[in-house]
């Protein structure tokens, strides 16, 4: 009786080309991801996958900038133009990350006239996709908040507001 034939599974212990204590599964690729598993782990940390659903969800045509309350999307806009400075792509993130799971909260600034729900939809599976192919981590859930609309008559303003006479 071989190996495969004693063990209706097909799992092979101790068999030719084996490492001792590791159980591999025949035909697939599974063999190479319970071995990689095996040998270490990996943890990617909260800000990863913060930055990554930021940088996705504003890639979605519509989407304004990111971030609660006007005061800090001010606050965050003067720092991006400071000389030296790095816009935060975190800002308007926050995340939950477990072993095998993230869930993500986004917090939204739309154009003025782009169909909200649409942009939501998109923002959504753009930010799932994103971490899931990153990280392999599954997304369960992306909740979007949509808090401020941008009328074109704000940057006009914005711009007034900054000349020096």
């Amino acid at each position: 009786m071989t190996a495969q034939e004693s063990n209706p599974t097909g799992a092979v212990d101790g068999g030719p080309g084996t490492v001792p204590g590791l159980t591999a599964v025949l035909g697939g690729a599974g063999e190479t991801a319970r071995a990689a598993d095996e040998r270490g782990r990996t943890t990617i940390a909260d800000v990863v996958v913060v930055k990554i659903a930021g940088m996705a969800a504003r890639e979605v045509p519509g989407v304004y900038d990111m971030g609660a309350g006007g005061l800090s999307r001010t606050i965050g806009a003067v720092r991006d133009r400071v000389p030296g400075g790095r816009p935060n792509v975190g800002r308007g993130v926050k995340v939950e990350v477990g072993e095998r799971q993230a869930a993500v909260d986004l917090d939204l600034v739309v154009e003025y006239g782009v169909p909200i729900p649409e942009v939501a939809r998109e923002v959504r599976a753009n930010v799932i996709a994103a971490v899931e192919r990153i990280t392999g981590l599954e997304v369960v859930e992306v909740q979007v908040a949509v808090d401020d609309v941008h009328l074109p008559d704000d940057d006009a303003g914005a711009v007034a507001d900054a000349r020096v006479e």
